[in-house]
């Protein structure tokens, strides 16, 4: 899934994940859209959030 990053945090996604590309200062996440795996989770410990990317450190 191809996601884009925007300028603006998207309102209503909480992300602590400060590794992420789409991390925005303040817990907030950039990514257009975000897709949470697998199908059939039957807890929070068992989803997995499929759009994390690695941020690029320079």
């Amino acid at each position: 899934m191809k996601v884009q990053k925007m300028n603006r945090p998207n309102e209503g996604i909480k992300c602590v994940v400060n590794t992420c590309h789409y991390y925005m200062s303040g817990d907030h996440c950039a990514a257009e859209k975000i897709e949470v795996q697998p199908k059939n989770a039957l807890d929070s410990q068992e989803t997995d959030c499929a759009t994390f990317t690695p941020s690029v450190q320079g």
